[in-house]
């Protein structure tokens, strides 16, 4: 049994923990939103997963010391904007070799560091890291579905240790060091699953989906390898296991913006209408900058960006995509 401290109350945040209290650990969630944390103590129920039971046993607090104080493992699970805020408040109460593993999928847009690099640069402490990142969405999760997902660091006995307490009959964790790979495909994965979305907003079908993909993939693992990361990280769970589930599934933030956006919602409407955090929209900056620094071709990224960030059609967009030079594969 560990003793857990999860910070973020959402969807994600939740369905871990309460997985993590089924399968024997100690529990306690904090939230930066007290009305937040006065309701899931009060209904034991997530807004967003209203037929999810939170076990009795999970503890929820507003104090994020009794979140940190004498754990075993400190989960980051709130969304990427946030995750540095959160690494700084937590910071004073860190100290030591404490285990932290991050569950937000995100590239800082200034800095254009992984959010594990985020943490590390805010803790300013030898603390292990360990990026958690695959096909799982909450909602799944939170049904005790079959699901994997990867834990990557470089120190291998802290990728073994959350393995560890992670690993349950229903959801199996598998380990890679490449962290920096894992994190790249998390955080723009979402933004191919925007394109998907746009493209089915336009009407267009599987074809159009598969070929996006397909493509998508090629161009978060050109950026991957360019960036020193290992090629054979993008085929596995956390590249295209985690963008094929992004790109096709019901429970997508990301795909379901973006067909919004496709069939003629303004992007910032289109966030609001889907009523939680849409991480594509949220990595775009960072995806863009990162094709410029290494001279990587990214044009569905750099698409996406044009029809979100600068208003453009996606239509046009498209046209664009499908006229391009001939090339080969």
């Amino acid at each position: 049994m560990a003793s857990i401290g999860v910070l973020g109350a959402g969807t994600w945040g939740v369905a871990l923990a309460r997985m993590l209290v089924n399968a024997g650990h100690e529990v306690t969630v904090w939230s930066a939103l007290p009305a937040e944390i006065d309701e899931l103590s009060r209904t034991r129920r997530q807004k967003n997963l209203p037929d999810m039971a939170i076990p009795e046993k999970t503890v929820f607090t507003k104090q994020l010391e009794e979140a940190c104080a004498q754990k075993d493992l400190i989960l980051f699970a709130v969304p990427s904007v946030f995750v540095r805020a959160t690494a700084r408040a937590a910071a004073p109460y860190l100290g030591g070799n404490r285990l932290v593993a991050d569950a937000a999928k995100g590239i800082e847009p200034d800095t254009l560091l992984t959010m594990t690099e985020v943490i590390r640069d805010e803790l300013r402490n030898p603390a292990a890291l360990v990026a958690l990142s695959g096909p799982t969405h909450a909602e799944e999760v939170a049904r005790d579905l079959p699901t994997t997902i990867v834990s990557a660091s470089e120190d291998l006995k802290a990728a073994e240790a959350v393995q560890d307490i992670f690993m349950t009959p229903r959801f199996r964790v598998y380990t890679n060091p490449d962290v920096k790979g894992v994190e790249l495909c998390g955080a723009v994965k979402n933004i191919i699953a925007l394109a998907a979305g746009i493209s089915a907003g336009l009407g267009y079908g599987d074809n159009t989906k598969a070929a996006l993909i397909t493509r998508g993939m090629a161009e978060i693992t050109r950026l991957g390898v360019a960036m020193g990361c290992r090629e054979q990280t993008f085929a596995g769970l956390a590249g295209i296991g985690d963008l094929i589930v992004t790109a096709t599934s019901r429970h997508s933030r990301n795909n379901r913006c973006g067909e919004l956006i496709g069939r003629g919602v303004p992007p910032e409407e289109a966030v609001r209408q889907v009523g939680m955090v849409v991480e594509g929209v949220n990595a775009l900056p960072a995806a863009v900058a990162l094709s410029r620094k290494y001279g990587v071709s990214m044009p569905i990224t750099m698409a996406v960006s044009d029809v979100v960030r600068n208003g453009r059609s996606p239509g046009d967009a498209v046209m664009e995509l499908m006229t391009r030079d001939r090339k080969a594969e």
